[in-house]
């Protein structure tokens, strides 16, 4: 099972942030998803929200700020205790910082359409220059702008972030050519998984912090996880592995598919 780090590690860090990324990278964690949102000068830079209102205590748009404004804020917020100030990044420091990372699932929020337009060439741009067409996704809820990347590159892998709101997921995806289906895991089904797989997609479920859950969703083979909790996630699988091939010969391991939770929420 793949496990990729939510907003870096969400659960475990500051999401969003180079010291969530430099966590779990520490941890061994090589497969991430983070959110891009277009700062005031054109930037590519990596938070969640349209606002700074949450993450850093301060007000207002990230359209109004530059990079280099969002760089030196403090973006720690308050549910996850940090010792040291981290801000907002760009997505290019953080390629600049990890050179070796496997994969990224970059997704785009919902904007107006001019920005998005201008965000979508920046992307472009940046996955064209650094040749990273084989390790990075842009996904989306927003069927617009996954046409807007491919109409510039149809290299580009896609992926529809689905919801409820997406009546038929699949259907949808196959239409805008995606690779991947980025679906709410609590919508995910068998049924569902096998026809994405049939269209030769990759099934990512979003966001899992149950190890039951996992586990249910690796049976009905989903491809990969997005998790708050990476690096306790991979230790998880990366036991349990090194315990199956420990076993003698013929036997089986049994209790794995407990409740045991990574996380309370």
């Amino acid at each position: 099972m793949i496990v990729y780090g939510h907003r870096g590690a969400k659960g475990e860090a500051p999401e969003n942030t180079l010291a969530g990324f430099t966590h779990a990278y520490r941890h061994g964690i090589r497969h991430f998803e983070l959110d891009l949102v277009l700062s005031k000068d054109g930037k590519p830079v990596i938070i969640h929200d349209l606002t700074v209102d949450r993450t850093t205590g301060q007000k207002g748009a990230v359209a109004n700020y530059t990079a280099d404004e969002l760089a030196e804020m403090d973006a720690r917020g308050s549910v996850t205790p940090w010792s040291t100030k981290t801000g907002i990044p760009r997505l290019e420091s953080l390629l600049d910082e990890f050179a070796d990372l496997e994969h990224l699932q970059l997704e785009v929020k919902k904007d107006n359409r001019q920005r998005l337009n201008v965000l979508c060439n920046r992307l472009t741009e940046i996955i064209q220059r650094r040749n990273l067409h084989t390790r990075v996704a842009v996904t989306s809820s927003d069927v617009w702008f996954l046409q807007q990347i491919q109409r510039r590159d149809k290299n580009i892998r896609l992926g529809l972030v689905a919801e409820r709101k997406f009546p038929r997921p699949v259907n949808v995806a196959s239409r805008l050519h995606c690779q991947f289906l980025c679906v709410n895991w609590k919508i995910c089904s068998k049924t569902l998984v096998d026809d994405a797989h049939r269209r030769g997609m990759h099934v990512s479920a979003w966001t899992v912090n149950r190890i039951h859950d996992m586990l249910e969703l690796e049976k009905i083979g989903v491809n990969s996880i997005i998790s708050d909790y990476p690096t306790s996630t991979r230790m998880y699988f990366d036991n349990r592995a090194n315990s199956v091939l420990s076993l003698p010969h013929g036997e089986t391991l049994e209790g794995v598919t407990g409740d045991t939770a990574v996380s309370t929420d």
